[in-house]
């Protein structure tokens, strides 16, 4: 049991010590595309279409990729807070495990470089700003600071990150939801000194926030018993305990005049492979015990939000169920066009769930037919599925009281 322990650990150690870290900003392929147009793929097929078709996804650009106008764009700027679903490179700068700037990372990504993104390709945040006619938000950490490099938005999210200060600490540096609104407040105040607070509060208030958090304070910090806290607190009253923090930051965000939120609600990680390895899924069954804390937690926020969003004058605030949507992918796996549905394309062990992606050589050879990349993130694929969701329910409703799609609308007098 102690060289089962410490196997992991060892490999772990010898790939931070042996490997170049990168620090890479946004990609300067990306900066070349045409600034009126930016490719996008979108899929078209969904399980309410005939079950003898597949959904297929084209990844990198292609001539039959579908265009979508950048000029003018639907919203100023989209700014992002969360953990590694949306991480674009924050934590390559960072003293972390948690770092997804080595191949094959971003493999089938627009550049095929690993960018940070803990995906094999794109996130669900890249999807969403093409929508929004926004090019590729940069991360805070990867970019000059200047008012010019954020004015059109900045990915503030890093991996490991949660709402609790002390989850994800094991894996090493991370940046908290708490610093991470911080870091929104140094540059709102970039924006006044520029531009002036009048324009500077008309771009923000007119622009979408997209907050992904949470996973982690179950992952690394709950299911984990840190600080003994299951038996401190039964699941019930940690799940408000985390969702009333969101909340408290999601007010703080409305009086530095926020008014356009996206929440996403937490993924059914008990079906992710590296719990299905660590509870020893015979026949690749979800772990049961762990989804419901998360039906629960999601249950708990999206009533939340409904009264939020009522208390809150002019607010738009949108709760997204991201358990929804992917456990819609995972029954109805056949109509996308997943055919591995438990183990994750990358990674080792049984359901490769075992040991995190840390080399090409334990990849799969074609991450589309699988809906897991890694231990814990799906792969771009299912991204794809789950913005289009998020845009304008295209697959499955996700997001109550309305999509992103609703909520850029303009106002018809």
């Amino acid at each position: 049991m102690a060289i089962n322990l410490l196997l992991p650990l060892l490999l772990l150690l010898l790939f931070t010590f042996f490997t170049s870290p990168r620090s890479l900003a946004v990609p300067q392929q990306l900066n070349s595309l045409p600034e009126n147009l930016i490719t996008y793929n979108i899929p078209t097929i969904s399980p309410s279409s005939s079950s003898s078709l597949v959904a297929s996804f084209s990844i990198s650009p292609s001539p039959s990729s579908t265009t979508l106008p950048v000029n003018p764009p639907l919203v100023p700027a989209f700014f992002i807070f969360g953990d590694s679903s949306v991480d674009c490179g924050t934590n390559n700068y960072l003293g972390t495990f948690a770092r997804a700037d080595h191949s094959p990372y971003g493999r089938d990504f627009d550049t095929h470089k690993p960018t940070g993104r803990f995906c094999n390709g794109r996130i669900p945040v890249d999807y969403l700003a093409l929508r929004l006619g926004l090019p590729f938000v940069p991360s805070y950490l990867g970019q000059m600071g200047t008012v010019e490099d954020m004015v059109k938005g900045v990915n503030y999210a890093s991996a490991g990150a949660g709402v609790i200060f002390s989850s994800g600490s094991e894996l090493g540096q991370r940046i908290s939801f708490t610093q991470q609104i911080q870091q929104f407040t140094d540059t709102l105040q970039s924006f006044i000194l520029s531009m002036g607070e009048a324009a500077a509060n008309e771009l923000i208030s007119n622009s979408v926030f997209y907050i992904s958090i949470g996973v982690n304070d179950y992952i690394h910090y709950y299911l984990r018993n840190a600080s003994n806290i299951q038996n401190l607190y039964l699941p019930w009253s940690f799940n408000q305990f985390v969702a009333d923090s969101i909340r408290q930051e999601i007010k703080n965000l409305y009086n530095m005049n926020v008014r356009r939120v996206i929440l996403m609600g937490l993924p059914p990680i008990g079906c992710a492979p590296y719990y299905l390895w660590r509870y020893n899924s015979e026949n690749g069954d979800c772990i049961e015990e762990i989804n419901d804390i998360i039906l629960e937690y999601n249950f708990v926020m999206r009533y939340m939000i409904g009264e939020l969003g009522l208390q809150l004058p002019d607010a738009k605030i949108t709760f997204c169920d991201m358990y929804e949507g992917s456990m819609d992918i995972i029954k109805n796996h056949e109509l996308y066009g997943f055919n591995v549905t438990t183990d994750a394309c990358c990674g080792l062990g049984k359901y490769k769930g075992w040991i995190m992606c840390f080399a090409s050589d334990i990849a799969c050879s074609n991450a589309t037919n699988h809906i897991w990349w890694d231990q814990y993130h799906p792969t771009d694929a299912v991204n794809a599925i789950l913005a289009d969701n998020v845009w304008n329910g295209l697959h499955t409703k996700m997001c109550h009281p309305m999509n992103l799609e609703d909520m850029v609308a303009p106002i018809t007098k």
